[in-house]
Order: C-alpha cells, then structure tokens, then sequence
C-alpha cells in the first residue's frame, strides 16, 4: 500500500454497508407510512377494514352473483354480513344481561375471598389495610367523580368516530368486492408501461397474501375463541361468551393478544371460582400459545405468512408504538404483505435474467 492511501474496504464491509443503507431506507419509508396513517388514522383504519372485509366476503358474492346480478350479489352478501355481526353482539348482550345479577354477587364474594386468600401466608396483609385501600379507591372516584364523567362524556365523540369509520369502510368495500379488479386494471393503465408489468405481479402478490392471511388470522381467532369459550364454560367462570368473544378480537395481534385476553378471563376466574379455577386458567394461557404456535398457524397461515417469529413479535412492538392498538393488529399483514412482493418480484428478475441469457446463449449458438 503507497503512503498517504487509503486502506481497501474489505468485501465484508462492503456488503454490511450496502445492506445497511438499504435497512435504512426501509425503516424509512415503513416509520413515513405509519406516520401518515398516524395523521389520517381514521381513513387507514377504514380503508384497511375495507379490504379486510372485501377479502372475507368477496368469495361469497361471487357464489351468488352466479345466480343474480353482481350489485345484488354484493348488496345482500354486505347485509347478510352486518347482520351476523349483529346477531353476535346482540348474543353477547344477552349473555352479559342474563348473567348481570349472579356476577355481581358472586364478584361481591370472590373480592371477599380474595381478601381472605391475601391475609394468609405467604403475603400476610393485614384488614386494616386492605380496608384503606378500598377507602382510597372510593375516594379517588368521588373527587374525581367530574374527570370521569367528561371523560365518558368525550367518549361520545369517539362513538361518532367509530361509526363513521365503519361507514367508510362498508362503503369501500361496496365498491371494493363489486369492482376491485377493474379498479386495479384502471390504475395500471395509468402507469407507464415500463413498469405495468411489475406493479401487476407486486399486486398480485399483495392481494395473495392478504387474503390469505386475513382469512387464516379470522379461522385461527375462531377456533380460539370456540376452544376458550368452551374450557371457560367447564370451569364455571361468568360471561364465557363475552370472554370468548374478546379472545376472538385479541388474536388479531399475535402473540401477545391471546394471553392479555386470558389474563383477563384469570382475573374474572380468580374474583368468581377462587385461585385453583384461575390458575387453571392461566394453565390454559400455555396450553392455547402451544395449540396456536404449532398447530394452527403452521396449518391455516403458512403459505400466506413466511415471518421469523422474532420478526412477528418485533412488527407487533413496532406497530403498536407507532400507531397504538391499530398499529399491532396492522403490522403483521403490512410486513408481510412488503415481504411477500419483494419476494415476487425478486423471482421476476431472476426470471427475466435467466430468459436473457438464454437468449443470448441461443444468439450466441446460431451465430456460431
């Protein structure tokens, strides 16, 4: 080496860097897409939900447009759709309705239980402080009785935005289900044609593997919800559908959503059955991660999700910090979706490639 050189970059270092600057314009682009989602949340929301139900219920209008025109089709699978949903909630109402009297006085006895167990070894706390916390906890709620109920007083302007949302995305998925294909082949045809032929396989792609795991994800939060529901019922704990039912909303966020759900139905167990039913409940916490990790998900997502379980848990970390509980239930299907078109149009290229060099192994050949 002459003096006054600079050393060789060793190739090792070379590729680190290539591949770092390229990590950094991913984490880029994926933090400005979720700060703007961020900033029109409601309609990311909407449109999300949009897609979500446009991948569920679009193989259903397609069985019955064959039998009826399309609009119809679409109309009635839309309504049989909203009132399933309906019908859901209106059972869970019912259950939570019938079963309001005997909660709260078995609640009543479980707190007196709880107290009882917390007074034995190993924790040993006394009445007398146990009666100061609960004094403390009414006094916390009558001084600040106003707090509370201007904020249950805002909390109707999130109904408002809710239902809006909602409305937004049943729109979009009128449009979506009846139309979708159209509306794609419409926007590639306003690209250059350069690049129509890889926005095509991206699309495909995405679509693929959005489906696919938006209906894996809707089966696998079933089959949890059936599956605790059930056990909750054997045990005897209260509002085993309504604990059901948040199981089936909590594993839209994987990993981390089931357990929080069924440490909440431990909690109702602890205060109604007592400690051993709760801690069977807990039990049940491992015994649902081990059926979910690597029976379900390997069965009903594995064509549509190809993701390190480390990189699930990260996107779900991520996703969460950036745009809160909207962000963990979005993260997983957006990584995966980002992953899965890379994929596709790295196999384009490589494809592209070996079909010129065929090409010119054949040129090569004649002109021999």
């Amino acid at each position: 080496m002459q003096p006054g050189t600079a050393p060789p970059v060793t190739p090792f270092l070379r590729t680190a860097a290539a591949y770092a600057w390229r990590l950094l314009i991913v984490g880029l682009l994926v933090y400005s897409l979720f700060a703007v989602l961020g900033r029109f949340h409601e309609i990311g929301v909407a449109v999300f939900l949009g897609l979500v139900i446009t991948a569920l219920l679009r193989p259903v209008a397609d069985i019955v447009a064959r039998g009826l025109p399309r609009p119809l089709a679409v109309t009635l699978t839309l309504l049989g759709g909203v009132a399933l949903v309906l019908g859901v909630l209106a059972l869970v109402g019912e259950a939570v309705a019938g079963e309001r009297t005997t909660l709260v006085r078995e609640f009543r006895e479980g707190v007196g239980r709880i107290e009882d167990w917390l007074g034995r070894p190993p924790f040993r706390l006394h009445q007398e402080a146990l009666s100061d916390l609960q004094a403390r906890i009414g006094q916390f709620l009558s001084s600040h009785r106003s707090a509370l109920v201007s904020t249950a007083l805002s909390g109707a302007g999130h109904v408002v935005a809710v239902l809006t949302t909602l409305a937004l995305a049943l729109f979009s998925a009128v449009f979506f289900i009846n139309a979708g294909d159209r509306q794609w082949a419409w926007f590639q045809n306003q690209l250059p044609g350069s690049v129509q032929g890889r926005v095509g396989i991206a699309g495909r792609a995405a679509w693929r593997t959005f489906t696919g795991y938006t209906r894996g994800i809707v089966l696998v939060a079933a089959v949890n919800a059936v599956l605790v529901g059930l056990a909750l019922w054997l045990l005897g704990v209260p509002l085993a559908v309504p604990l059901a039912l948040l199981e089936f909303g909590a594993a839209f966020v994987p990993l981390i959503g089931s357990p929080i759900a069924l440490g909440v139905a431990a909690v109702v167990a602890l205060a109604s059955q007592g400690p051993l039913v709760a801690a069977i409940v807990i039990a049940l916490i491992v015994v649902m991660g081990q059926i979910e990790g690597h029976l379900l998900h390997p069965l009903v997502m594995s064509r549509a999700v190809r993701l390190h379980p480390l990189v699930v848990a990260v996107s779900v970390i991520a996703g969460s910090i950036a745009a809160g509980v909207v962000g963990a239930v979005v993260a997983v299907p957006l990584v995966s979706v980002v992953w899965s078109v890379h994929t596709a149009l790295r196999k384009a290229r490589a494809a592209e490639e070996a079909g010129e060099a065929r090409e010119a192994g054949g040129a090569t050949g004649a002109e021999g």
